[in-house]
C-alpha cells in the first residue's frame, strides 16, 4: 500500500514532494499576515526560514524548490545561493507529554499553513521502488477504463487528502479465473438492475451506468437508455405555496384500461391496439429471479464479494485514521452550517405512529376535554360520543397515563410481530385506534388529520427535519383512494416538510378468509385501477389528482418472517386464478406492484404527470430472496438487515448505490439487538444508508424522534460529525422530495457524481469524504469491468 501525500524523510536523501511553482510559493509566503523578512514565526519562536544552502540539522529533511521551467531538482549555483531556502520541519509541540500553549484551533491552523507551504514548494516527484507515493489515479486497479469517467473541470483527485491505493499486477486477492467469472456474473446482475430501473422510470446511478455502456450488449438490453435521474424527477414542481391544492388539470382522454394477466394495459379506445408500455412479464421475472438466486449461492462469487467487502471496511478505517482531522477542519471552516441545520429526511416512518406516546396522550386528553359530546363511532347500530366511549372503558382524563396507553414496544415484542401490531391500539382498544388513528371512520379521519398537522407543525418549527409518511391503502374496495384524497384535501393535511408514500399491506389471506374477495386480481383492481382512471380523466377524480402530486411511491408492508415459499416458477397462477386461502409469496406481491407501477409511470409520463417509485420493506426478516426482489425492482428499500448474511447481494447493493432506510431502534425491539445491527458496517463500506424512525409511537420518547435516532446511533457507534452529516445527505438524496427542493437543500447540481454534486455550505459533508466515496466506487467498478474488457478483447483476437 502507498499513501499519497505522506513525507518520506531521511538524513541522507531529500524529500520529494508534489506541488506548484516557486513563484506561487513565494507569493503565498509573503502574503501571509505573519510573514516578516521571508520568514513565518511559529510557536516558541520556531520559524520556516530562507537559509542559503543550510545543511539539515538534527535529521530535518530538506525541501528542494522546483523550477518553473523543468521537472528536475534545481542545482544551486553561487549566484542564487542566497535565494534558495530550506524549511525546517520541527515538531511544534515538542513532546507528547508537554501541555500545548495554544488552543487546538491555532495549532491546527498553523499545521495547515505548514502543509500549504509544503505543497506550494513541492514539484513533480519521482516514484522510487522504496517509497511509492502513487496517487489514486495511478493505482493499477483504476488505470484502465477510468480516464474517460474523470471530470476534467473539477477532479476528485485534486482534493488534498491521504489516499490509499493498491499497486501490483493482481489487486483483487483471488485467482484470475475466479475474478473473470465474478466479473461476468456481477456485470450481468448490474445489467439486470439497470434494465428494470430504466423500464420503470426509477433512478440508476450514472457512474455504474457509464461503466455498463463500455460493455457491448448483445441481448434484450441493447436499446435501453441509461438515465441517472429520470426526467420526471427533474421536472419543475407544480406546487404553489399559497394553495398547495391549486394545480392545472390536463384534458380528459377516453382511454380504455383493462387488466391482462394481472397487469393493466392502456388502450386508446375499445377497438385500437394498446399503447406499447413495456414491462417485464412474469416469465421473464421468474427467470431473472432464478439467475440472481443462483448468483448469490455461487461459491467463488461469494468469496470474491466477501473479500471486496472486507477490503472496503479496512480501506475506510485507514481513510478515517489518515483524514479524520482534515474532515473535521473542513467542517469547521464552513460558516453557519452544522449537523443541526443540515436537511435530513425521515425516509421510513408510518403516519399512524408518527407521534410519540406523550404527544398521543396529550392529544387524547385535550380532545376528550373539548369534544366529549361529539359522536365518534357506531356500536351495534347505536351512535356513541367520545365521552361514552371512555365511560364504557371506565376511564376519565385523570386516569389516562402513558403506561395505561401501553403503545410502547418492550421486550415482549421481540420476534413477536403480532404483539407489536397490537401496540397500535391505545389501551388495547381497537375502537380508540379507529377513532384517533384512521383516515376512514365515522368522523372521516378528523382527529387523525389534526394530530398529523401537529406533527407537521413540529417539523416546520425545526425547519431542517422532514418526513415521508406512510398511509395505508388495503385494496379492500375501489373507493379507498378517493376517500384518502378527500381526507387530505378536506382537512388540508399538507406541509412542505412532508411527502406521502402509500403502503399496501399483504393481507389477501385475511380478506379471502373473511369472504371479502374471490381472487387476488380484486386487490390489484382496487389499488391500481383508480390511479389509471385519475390519470386518464383527472377532472372526474379531482381530489385524487391533486393528492397524487404529493405521493412519491409505494411501500409493501407486513411481517416478512411469515412462512412462505419464496420461489415460484413460470406456471404460478395468475392473479385472476389465485383463489386460494393461502397468501401469495412476497415476490408475487412485489412483482405485480412493480409491473403495474411501470405501466402507470409510462402512462403518467405521457400525460406529463409525476411518476412513482417502489420502496418496500425488505430484508427485515424472512428469506433472503426478498432482497433479490428489492434489488431487481425497488429504487430504495427499508431495513435491509439480512444483507449482512448475503455478501453477493450486499456488494451489488453497494455497486448500484441502492438506498437503505435503516431503523436500529425499531430493529432492537423486534428482530435484532442494537449492538448487532449492521448499520455502521454498511456505512463504512459505502452503502447508501439513511437513519429513520419507523414508528416513533412505539420506539421513541422525545419530541424529535429523528434526532433521538441520530443521537443514540452517534453515542453507541461513536459516529463523527462527518458520518452524521453524510447520513443526513444520503437521506435527502434517496428521498422523494421534488428536484427544486433538493437543489435548495443540497446544491444546484446535487445529482452529479463526486464532489461536483456536493455543496459543503449546504450539506456540511467535507469534499474529502465525498471524493473518497466516489473514488472508491470507481476503483471497485474498474476492478470488475477491466477484467471483462480484457477478456472480451482477447476473445476477439
Amino acid at each position: 500500500m502507498s499513501y499519497r501525500g505522506m513525507l518520506s524523510t531521511s538524513d541522507s536523501s531529500s524529500t520529494e514532494l508534489r506541488g506548484q511553482d516557486s513563484d506561487s510559493f513565494a507569493g503565498s509566503l509573503m502574503s501571509h499576515p505573519h510573514a516578516k523578512d521571508q520568514s513565518i514565526l511559529g510557536s516558541k519562536g520556531s520559524k520556516f526560514s530562507h537559509t542559503p544552502n543550510a545543511a539539515p540539522v538534527g535529521g530535518a529533511s530538506r525541501l528542494q524548490v522546483p523550477s518553473n521551467r523543468c521537472n528536475c531538482d534545481i542545482t544551486e549555483s553561487p549566484e542564487d545561493e542566497n535565494v534558495d531556502s530550506e524549511v525546517e520541519l520541527t515538531n511544534e509541540i515538542s513532546a507528547p507529554y508537554e501541555v500545548p500553549q495554544f488552543p487546538i484551533e491555532q495549532i491546527e491552523k498553523k499545521l495547515q499553513i505548514q502543509r500549504h507551504l509544503n505543497e506550494k514548494q513541492a514539484g513533480p516527484r519521482t516514484v522510487t521502488a522504496s517509497t511509492s507515493l502513487s496517487t489514486h489515479r495511478e493505482s493499477s486497479s483504476s488505470n484502465e477504463g477510468r480516464d474517460s469517467f474523470i471530470d476534467t473541470e473539477k477532479n476528485d483527485a485534486d482534493i488534498n487528502f491521504q489516499r490509499v491505493s493498491i499497486s501490483g499486477e493482481d489487486t483483487s486477492g483471488v485467482p484470475l479465473e475466479d475474478l473473470e467469472r465474478a466479473s461476468t456474473l456481477l456485470i450481468e446482475a448490474l445489467r439486470l438492475r439497470s434494465h428494470y430501473m430504466n423500464m420503470s422510470d426509477q433512478s440508476f446511478p450514472s457512474t455504474t451506468a457509464r461503466f455498463l455502456k463500455t460493455v457491448r450488449l448483445k441481448d434484450r438490453f441493447d436499446n435501453v437508455p441509461a438515465k441517472a435521474v429520470p426526467e420526471s424527477h427533474l421536472r419543475p414542481s407544480q406546487m404553489k405555496l399559497t394553495n398547495p391544492w391549486n394545480m392545472e388539470f390536463p384534458p380528459d382522454e377516453n382511454y380504455v384500461i383493462k387488466p391482462v394477466n394481472g397487469v393493466f394495459h392502456v388502450y386508446e379506445n375499445e377497438e385500437s391496439s394498446e399503447f406499447k408500455f413495456e414491462y417485464p412479464d412474469m416469465n421473464q421475472f421468474v427467470n431473472d429471479m432464478q439467475v440472481m438466486c443462483n448468483m448469490i449461492a455461487d461459491g467463488p462469487l461469494k468469496s470474491f464479494c466477501y473479500r471486496r467487502l472486507c477490503y472496503l471496511s479496512s480501506k475506510y478505517q485507514m481513510h478515517v485514521l489518515l483524514n479524520e482531522l482534515r474532515e473535521l477542519a473542513a467542517q469547521k471552516a464552513v460558516p453557519h452550517r452544522d449537523f443541526y441545520n443540515t436537511r435530513k429526511v425521515d425516509t421510513h416512518i408510518h403516519a399512524a405512529s408518527c407521534m410519540n406516546q406523550k404527544h398521543l396522550l396529550r392529544f387524547i386528553k385535550k380532545t376528550l376535554k373539548n369534544n366529549a359530546s361529539e359522536v365518534v363511532t357506531h356500536t351495534n347500530g347505536q351512535p356513541m360520543t367520545l365521552a361514552q366511549v371512555f365511560q364504557s372503558m371506565n376511564l376519565t382524563t385523570y386516569d389516562l397515563t402513558v403506561d395505561m396507553l401501553d403503545v410502547h414496544a418492550d421486550r415482549n415484542t421481540f420476534h413477536r410481530f403480532d404483539k407489536f401490531n397490537s401496540k397500535y391500539n391505545p389501551i388495547g382498544e381497537s375502537r380508540l385506534r379507529e377513532v384517533f388513528l384512521k383516515t376512514d371512520n365515522y368522523l372521516n379521519g378528523k382527529y387523525f388529520a389534526q394530530i398529523i398537522k401537529e406533527v407537521a407543525f413540529d417539523l416546520e418549527e425545526s425547519k431542517y427535519q422532514n418526513a415521508e409518511l406512510r398511509l395505508s391503502i388495503y385494496g379492500k374496495s375501489p373507493d379507498e383512494w378517493n376517500k384518502l384524497a378527500k381526507w387530505a384535501i378536506d382537512n388540508d393535511v399538507y406541509s412542505s416538510n412532508i411527502r406521502w408514500l402509500i403502503q399496501i399491506p399483504r393481507l389477501f389471506d385475511i380478506f379471502k378468509s373473511n369472504k371479502m374477495m374471490k381472487s387476488f386480481q380484486e386487490i390489484l383492481n382496487n389499488i391500481f385501477l383508480p390511479l389509471f382512471q385519475a390519470t386518464a380523466r383527472p377532472s372526474e377524480h379531482p381530489d385524487l389528482h391533486r393528492f397524487l402530486q404529493y405521493v412519491i411511491g409505494f411501500d409493501s408492508v407486513d411481517d416478512e418472517s411469515k412462512p412462505e415459499n419464496p420461489l415460484f416458477d413460470n406456471d404460478v397462477p395468475r392473479p385472476e386464478e389465485w383463489t386460494y386461502e393461502e397468501n401469495p409469496p412476497y415476490a408475487y406481491y412485489i412483482y405485480y406492484m412493480y409491473a403495474n407501477m411501470t405501466v402507470l409511470n409510462k402512462f403518467r409520463e405521457k400525460r406529463n404527470m409525476n411518476t412513482f417509485v417502489l420502496r418496500p420493506h425488505c430484508g427485515e426478516a424472512g428469506p433472503v430472496q426478498h432482497l433479490v426482489c428489492g434489488y431487481l425492482m425497488a429504487e430504495n428499500i427499508s431495513h435491509g438487515l439480512l444483507l449482512r448474511k448475503v455478501p453477493v447481494l450486499q456488494y451489488l447493493y453497494y455497486l448500484t448505490q441502492i438506498g437503505i432506510a435503516m431503523s436500529p431502534l425499531s430493529n432492537n425491539s423486534l428482530f435484532l439487538n442494537y449492538h448487532r445491527n449492521p448499520l455502521p458496517e454498511y456505512l463504512a463500506r459505502g452503502l447508501i444508508i439513511s437513519l429513520s424512525t419507523d414508528d416513533p409511537l412505539q420506539f421513541h420518547f422525545t419530541k424529535e424522534p429523528l434526532m433521538e435516532e441520530y443521537s443514540i446511533a452517534a453515542q453507541v457507534w461513536k459516529l463523527s460529525s462527518c458520518d452524521m452529516c453524510e447520513l443526513a445527505r444520503n437521506s435527502v438524496m434517496m428521498s422523494g422530495f421534488p428536484h427544486p427542493i433538493k437543489q435548495q437543500w443540497l446544491g444546484p447540481v446535487y445529482f452529479e457524481d463526486g464532489i461536483m454534486g456536493n455543496d459543503i455550505t449546504r450539506t456540511n459533508v467535507p469534499e474529502i469524504r465525498v471524493a473518497y466515496r466516489y473514488e472508491t466506487l470507481l476503483d471497485e467498478l474498474s476492478n470488475i469491468f477491466k477484467v471483462n474488457q480484457t477478456c472480451g478483447t482477447s476473445t476477439d483476437h
